[in-house]
């Protein structure tokens, strides 16, 4: 449609309400008078249509605003695709941008009647990310947030370790993630990205969000908090700015009511204390058995204990256990594949035994295996401990696909490899699998083989338990990411072209507890892994079964 085009069918109603003007007289020429009525009925024609050229110019600037933001961003994004996604706050301004801005750029250029655009646009939406995308993207922000301690203003101006694609958030991705975080009844985080927003618009950023509507947000989420006093502090301030705001004139009397409540069920209990304080003081205090046992350390809870370690904290290996690690070139007693060119090998930790192989892959075998892998990736699942049914969970975060032979003769190669390194048989092993973590991606602890209450975990496959994991890391990430041993403090950090291995099983068959681990979320970066797990069969004669239940 040409801009005369529209330009007609925006004038369509001026001209004809004109034009019935018009033919109610007649002989124009007869009248000076009458002609003079028509130069101001053109004046009042000239200044509809400046009005209208005006409106449409403002909506063609936005638009080409929006072009030319869109135009810088994809020129950035593209030139690294995956480490532009790597920071979060770049994927989760992904997911908003397509889930909900693109939307309303539609809804500004239908007014336009841009058909081409629109019936491509249209074309186009099936295939955006949804609200559920969104959403998953923004509690990915938020876990990444409480996992590395994070504030909101290091979230917000893009300030993370490792960062090459720095990205502000603006007031109303904030207010977005406080919304979302409210919508699922997290009051905390409500409060964190309310304020932020809060913060932004008071230092003078432009918004379509207003100071009213964040208040409103944030003295509800404080109040659920229980910290009343800053929540009728919050609905003050509220009411300053928009005094018939009906919310919160009414949160202002509960409010109130509740504070006197508060306050006075606080100082009846400050003299209660008081009695008891003056009655502990008249008896002679002795160590209790209840003192003496808070003198023993309680064990640090497993979600802190994870999170601790993802932070790079967390229990440290004695210097004499560090001192028995050893790097080494490893044959695996002579086999002739390593003879010539052994591999290297480097203890990371003694109880459960993890090593690391050094340039075990190369850059065009990844390369390959992550081609291969793209158009297979779909969501990760676990098995139901219960049912044994494969299924999504919200703590494992990413997608996996399954390569063998038949895709490429390399992952035969790479699974002789494996085979050659650890000694074990690889035909009765799980298929490759590649695994891809999106932002914020993780796995939260878990065991690889199946426990006593699971004895049927792996009864389909008819292999037996998974008695070894080895793991190949595909990419450097640049923060997070990071491989854990809750119960005994080990932390393994991603290295391209490395691979670790463990035993899940005591040579007896028994379980080894102590290799529960768990994948970290990603805070800056793309992590690519891959994994194979072996089983027990074919393991009879190359890992001979132990005597006692640890041997």
């Amino acid at each position: 449609m040409s801009n005369m085009e529209r330009w007609c069918g925006g004038c369509v109603l001026v001209l004809s309400c004109l034009l019935q003007t018009f033919s109610a007289y007649s002989d124009f020429y007869t009248s000076i008078g009458q002609m003079t009525d028509l130069l101001y009925t053109e004046k009042d024609l000239v200044t509809s249509l400046k009005n209208y050229i005006m409106v449409e110019e403002m909506k063609l600037k936005q638009v080409k605003q929006w072009a030319e933001k869109m135009d810088t961003l994809s020129a950035t994004a593209t030139q690294d695709p995956e480490g532009f996604l790597g920071h979060p706050v770049n994927a989760f301004k992904l997911m908003k941008r397509l889930n909900t801005e693109w939307g309303n750029l539609e809804n500004l250029v239908l007014k336009d009647s841009a058909e081409g655009f629109i019936s491509n646009l249209t074309l186009q939406r099936q295939h955006f990310p949804t609200d559920e995308d969104q959403t998953g993207a923004a509690k990915a922000l938020l876990r990444l947030q409480d996992t590395y301690r994070l504030d909101t203003n290091t979230i917000s101006t893009g300030d993370l370790p490792g960062v090459t694609h720095k990205s502000l958030m603006t007031v109303e991705d904030c207010f977005e993630l406080g919304k979302i975080a409210y919508s699922e009844v997290d009051y905390y985080h409500t409060e964190l990205w309310m304020e932020q927003a809060l913060k932004q618009l008071e230092e003078g950023e432009e918004s379509t969000v207003d100071k009213v509507t964040v208040l409103d947000y944030l003295s509800y989420a404080i109040y659920q908090q229980g910290d009343l006093g800053r929540a009728l502090e919050l609905t003050k301030k509220l009411l300053r700015i928009d005094p018939d705001h009906q919310r919160a004139n009414g949160n202002l009397k509960y409010f109130e009511f509740q504070l006197i409540k508060q306050r006075k069920a606080q100082a009846d209990e400050a003299k209660k204390a008081q009695v008891e304080d003056k009655d502990k003081k008249r008896r002679k205090r002795q160590p209790s058995d209840a003192s003496k046992k808070k003198a023993f350390k309680e064990p640090v809870p497993e979600r802190k204990m994870y999170e601790m370690l993802c932070r790079g904290e967390g229990v440290k290996m004695t210097n004499r256990r560090q001192s028995r690690l050893f790097c080494r070139y490893y044959t695996n007693n002579g086999n002739p594949s390593y003879l010539l060119s052994p591999a290297k090998q480097e203890d990371e930790w003694d109880r459960p035994y993890i090593v690391r192989y050094h340039d075990i892959i190369s850059h065009s075998e990844i390369e390959k295996i992550k081609e291969l892998a793209l158009p297979k990736l779909r969501r990760a699942t676990i098995s139901n401990p219960i049912t044994g049914v494969l299924e999504t969970a919200p703590y494992r975060i990413s997608k996996s696909a399954w390569l063998t032979g038949y895709d490429h003769p390399m992952i035969d190669q790479i699974n002789q490899r494996i085979e050659d390194l650890t000694g074990l048989e690889m035909d009765t092993a799980e298929e490759l699998q590649v695994a891809n973590y999106g932002v914020g991606g993780q796995y939260e602890p878990h065991f690889d083989f199946g426990r006593k209450d699971e004895p049927d975990a792996f009864k389909e496959l008819g292999t037996g338990n998974r008695v070894a994991t080895w793991l190949f890391y595909m990419s450097d990430v640049a923060a997070g990411g990071a491989t854990v041993f809750p119960d005994v403090g080990a932390a393994v950090w991603p290295k391209k072209g490395t691979a670790v291995f463990w035993y899940n099983l005591f040579p007896s068959g028994e379980g080894d507890y102590s290799t529960r681990h768990a994948a970290c979320p990603v805070l800056v970066g793309n992590k690519w892994v891959s994994n194979k797990w072996i089983h027990e069969r074919g393991q009879e004669f190359r890992r001979p079964c132990g005597l006692t239940e640890i041997a």
